[in-house]
């Protein structure tokens, strides 16, 4: 079963695809440009279309998503954390 998906090879967070996400759950994802499988440890409960990180993120680091910069990291986010609005923000404004 696939938990997440992953768009590209150098994205840092893939999208849960199913819904119940536990902390403490194993994970599979598949990469879609490479048709590789890779496995996280949720460390957090993610809601279905929400994403998963996929490395550690200190404040300050730009997030990859798509092979593109969707935002700025503003708490610390270990790999397997729920990746949202509350610890990532735009760099637009």
């Amino acid at each position: 079963m696939i938990h997440f998906v992953v768009h590209e090879e150098g994205d840092g967070v893939g999208v849960v695809v199913v819904e119940g996400v536990k902390a403490g759950q194993q994970l599979n994802g598949w990469i879609m440009e490479d048709d590789k499988d890779l496995n996280v440890t949720a460390k957090s409960d993610i809601p279905i279309g929400h994403k998963l990180a996929l490395k550690d993120y200190r404040p300050g680091d730009s997030v990859i998503k798509y092979g593109v910069d969707i935002g700025r990291v503003v708490q610390p986010i270990a790999k397997g954390e729920h990746l949202h609005v509350h610890n990532v923000k735009t760099k637009r404004w």
